[in-house]
């Protein structure tokens, strides 16, 4: 669950310390695996609130971002040291329009950082992720160059973001599938981080499970940056209730997810709106008087 930071990044939707803390007591009751808490370089407020989980939070692994600079990756590092299960996540990217406009950095340079960050990530826990951000509009030779090379290095998971949220569930699945079978490390896990931009964050991550990835990130309520992301709910709910499809399952306790929804609506001031699957006022009441009627009867 990434609602602490790629979900405080919602415009509007800034969390203080206290809030942040009662939100991450809240996910460890809901039993996600893994609490991404922050980004502990951003500001000294990001750095304790990420230490105060670390500290405060038992169960779930407790994660920092972390971009490719040993500044960054020690910062990281640093705050989730008290935790019981610590993982840093480190980014870069895929694409070359990232590449060339953003990073200024060649293809093989890029392979030559990111494998020094996860090496030096190494050094504060075993369990380090890797991203390579824009991985939808990135060529797939390269990428697969790229996660090979980071997981030999030593990262455990790899991370396939669709971070402009240009993705259909069809492309995604498909990428996903090619980099299952092509990256050939043992024991690696795959995971997705999908942005709603299209409306397809949630289609997409169900079609990257059904491809393969095994970690799914996403928010509650799917705040996030832009149109948001992955709604946490309904991914989980999509697998509990299509268990016939999916064929996965998870250790979510689906009893918690409405308290889970209305504690981060409440902590950022942002209503979930009554259509809303899952969460919305509206998702199990009826209008239509012939459903009113096949309710009643049974």
């Amino acid at each position: 669950d990434t609602t602490l930071r790629d979900g405080e990044q919602c415009p509007g939707a800034t969390m203080n310390l206290h809030e942040k803390l009662e939100v991450a007591r809240q996910l460890a009751r809901l039993r996600v695996d893994v609490i991404e808490a922050g980004f502990p370089i951003a500001s000294p407020g990001d750095y304790e609130a990420v230490r105060a989980i670390a500290e405060a939070v038992q169960g779930p692994t407790i994660a920092a971002l972390a971009r490719i600079k040993e500044a960054d990756i020690e910062r990281a590092g640093k705050a989730i040291e008290p935790a019981a299960r610590r993982r840093i996540h480190t980014f870069s990217s895929g694409s070359d329009i990232h590449l060339e406009a953003m990073m200024r950095m060649t293809r093989a340079k890029n392979i030559e950082k990111s494998v020094a960050a996860v090496t030096f990530a190494r050094s504060f826990t075993d369990d380090v992720e890797y991203s390579a951000q824009d991985t939808t509009r990135s060529d797939r030779s390269y990428l697969v160059d790229l996660y090979t090379a980071v997981a030999e290095a030593g990262a455990t998971t790899l991370n396939v973001p669709d971070t402009v949220g240009y993705a259909s569930p069809e492309e995604f699945g498909d990428l996903i599938a090619f980099l299952v079978a092509s990256v050939k490390v043992p024991g690696v896990i795959f995971s997705v981080h999908c942005h709603n931009d299209l409306g397809l964050a949630v289609a997409n991550s169900l079609a990257a499970v059904k491809a393969g990835a095994r970690q799914v990130e996403c928010t509650i309520n799917g705040i996030g940056e832009r149109a948001g992301n992955c709604s946490l709910e309904e991914v989980v709910m999509a697998m509990r209730t299509r268990g016939d499809a999916y064929q996965v399952f998870t250790g979510i306790n689906t009893r918690e997810i409405i308290r889970s929804s209305r504690l981060v609506s409440r902590m950022t001031g942002m209503v979930v709106q009554r259509n809303k699957a899952i969460v919305g006022a509206n998702a199990f009441a009826h209008e239509s008087g012939i459903h009113q009627d096949g309710m009643l009867k049974n």
